[in-house]
């Protein structure tokens, strides 16, 4: 067998002993970095989880009370709250369309997702908003409208949520004579409605059912705001 020249295999194989010891070490120290990197970022996260499970400032809370026309206008005015969106939820069918929910087919009913700053309102007072919002012992039916897609819901995303839920539950029963059928249920999916649906009463405020249904809640809800601030 034809051997290679010594200085043709040093130059291709061989690494000096001390060649090795750096390259550990500096492969050790870039490891390490990376794992402290991680479990600082780690640690950041769990600090922020909040009700949700999430891991920023925002919660979201998922409820049905009726109409969500009339719950977004009066949540959209409950101070800490960022943004609120008409859905559907609670039901079996993907991607429910309005005249689909409607039908009462579906098992959806019709929820506002409120997405709210815990550091201006909490999970519990957006509940108790929730409760002098709408009507909680009348089943499948708020006013004029009656269906299951109008029954009175709360759709928890963690435990937390479920125990709070249970807790103003229970709460609120003390100012209701009749009983409080709403449900309490977790939140598989949300569906998000059709675009017409959004902000709503903001867009359509002379609308015949904005007028005669949604305003009058509106300004009740307005004046016990101004009267919290005083």
């Amino acid at each position: 067998m034809k051997r290679r020249p010594l200085h043709q295999t040093e130059s291709r194989h061989c690494v000096p002993q001390w060649g090795f010891a750096l390259r550990h070490y500096l492969r050790s120290q870039i490891l390490l970095s990376v794992g402290l990197l991680l479990i600082g970022a780690s640690a950041g996260t769990a600090q922020t989880k909040n009700m949700n499970g999430s891991t920023n400032q925002i919660e979201i809370a998922t409820l049905g009370g009726g109409c969500f026309w009339c719950l977004e206008a009066e949540f959209q005015m409950l101070p800490g709250v960022k943004s609120v969106t008409s859905g559907y939820a609670g039901g079996t069918k993907e991607n429910p369309t309005y005249k689909e929910v409607c039908t009462g087919d579906t098992g959806h009913a019709e929820v506002i997702q409120v997405e709210f700053d815990p550091k201006v309102v909490s999970y519990e007072k957006v509940l108790e908003t929730f409760w002098e919002a709408h009507d909680p012992t009348t089943l499948n039916r708020q006013g004029p409208d009656s269906g299951t897609q109008y029954r009175s819901i709360i759709l928890y995303s963690s435990e937390a949520q479920r125990a709070a839920a249970g807790k103003s539950k229970t709460e609120a029963q003390k100012h209701f004579r009749q009983p409080i059928v709403t449900e309490i249920v977790p939140l598989k999916k949300f569906y998000k409605g059709e675009d017409y649906h959004q902000d709503y009463y903001r867009s359509n405020p002379n609308q015949p059912y904005c007028r005669m249904v949604i305003r009058p809640k509106v300004e009740k809800f307005e004046k016990k705001l101004k009267g919290a601030e005083h």
